[in-house]
């Protein structure tokens, strides 16, 4: 008989990847739990895996199963484990509403749980493409698209434009006078819509090449009360003829890495700023250089940028073919190339974005 054991060596790796399996699966019940209901049932009130089915219209022997998982994770506590399998009374503690049931806390989490599936999901198709060079856009990933949107849109209708926005220089006072905004791959509105939230004598005009994003921030904008002042459009802004001038604020939330030519995007956002404005690109906060081992920040991005980024941007060819994780210097690169003097790293403290402007 033989055996076949870790060498000790292998060992810390392979527990890592084990975890990271665990991880996983862990997801996908965060994924069912938010989807069914589960957890905003929960949240109103303890319920046993019978109380919790009728109470969402699921199926009881499921709840049971997800319940006792979610118990044995730590995302819920259970009043006594000796009791019978149904009637045992799970709860869902307080310190973790914020991040599994409040989509407006800035630690909610399931949207984020939803990318990775939807993300890992398409890997099948990721194999052809990496054996071509193909691409694969985010018009083909309707799920992680959507998922995306729901992960920002807690910092986009908060503290981007209450806290982060007026930090940059000149840009608070313009928009309190009622400056126009311009916000170039606005995906599904929700940066368009905290802005105009913030700032009540402001107009937004959204712009996306993805017309179903564009319909979605439609919607979003007619729900949040803002259509009136916010616009969107379906439109590369590279070939718009009408906004030379128009904007004091002319903005890129967390787009321009997806871009397959951000030259041509960030010289026609350079056309569109009036002489007192502001170009203002916002990005993940990646590190200056490469180094490895990175930093969990660097961990993540790589696993967007593998997964969704570098695959979209390589969509449309020609492509640069950024990915998610652009450097401070490539950005630099990019927007001289535009004609701007150069890019300016504002001291706004955030653990997943940085702020620069782009200087005239």
């Amino acid at each position: 008989m033989t055996t076949t054991e870790t060498p000790p060596a292998a060992a810390p790796l392979a527990d890592r990847i084990l975890g990271s399996v665990i991880g996983a699966l862990e997801l996908a019940a965060v994924h069912l739990g938010s989807e069914l209901g589960w957890y905003r049932a929960l949240a109103e009130a303890p319920a046993t895996a019978p109380e919790l089915a009728a109470r969402t219209g699921t199926d009881a022997r499921y709840a049971r199963e997800w319940l006792e998982q979610q118990a044995v994770a730590g995302y819920l506590t259970v009043d006594d484990v000796a009791a019978d399998a149904d009637a045992r009374r799970y709860t869902l503690p307080l310190e973790h509403r914020g991040v599994l049931v409040d989509e407006l806390d800035p630690s909610f989490m399931p949207p984020l749980a939803r990318a990775a599936l939807a993300f890992t999901r398409n890997v099948p198709r990721l194999v052809g493409a990496y054996r071509t060079g193909a691409g694969l856009g985010w018009a083909e990933m309707d799920d992680a698209r959507d998922a995306q949107a729901a992960a920002n849109r807690p910092y986009f209708l908060g503290p981007l434009a209450t806290e982060d926005l007026p930090r940059v220089p000149g840009v608070d006072d313009a928009l309190r006078a009622g400056g126009r905004v311009a916000d170039v791959g606005c995906g599904m509105g929700w940066s368009s819509v905290g802005i105009a939230r913030a700032y009540p004598r402001v107009e937004v005009d959204g712009y996306d090449v993805d017309a179903p994003s564009v319909a979605a921030a439609r919607r979003n904008a007619e729900a949040a009360g803002v259509a009136d002042r916010v616009r969107f459009e379906v439109a590369d802004v590279g070939a718009l003829s009408d906004t030379a001038g128009r904007y004091a604020l002319v903005a890129a939330f967390e787009c321009v890495h997806d871009m397959p030519d951000p030259v041509a995007v960030l010289a026609a956002m350079r056309r569109m700023v009036r002489p007192d404005g502001t170009v203002l690109v916002v990005d993940e906060r990646v590190a200056e250089r490469f180094t490895a081992p990175g930093d969990d920040v660097e961990r993540l991005m790589y696993g967007y940028s593998l997964l969704a980024c570098l695959p979209d941007g390589r969509s449309t060819q020609p492509s640069v073919a950024t990915g998610t994780v652009m450097r401070p210097a490539t950005l630099e690169r990019y927007a001289r190339s535009a004609g701007f003097a150069g890019v300016e790293g504002l001291p706004i403290a955030n653990d997943v974005f940085r702020f620069y402007r782009l200087l005239p």
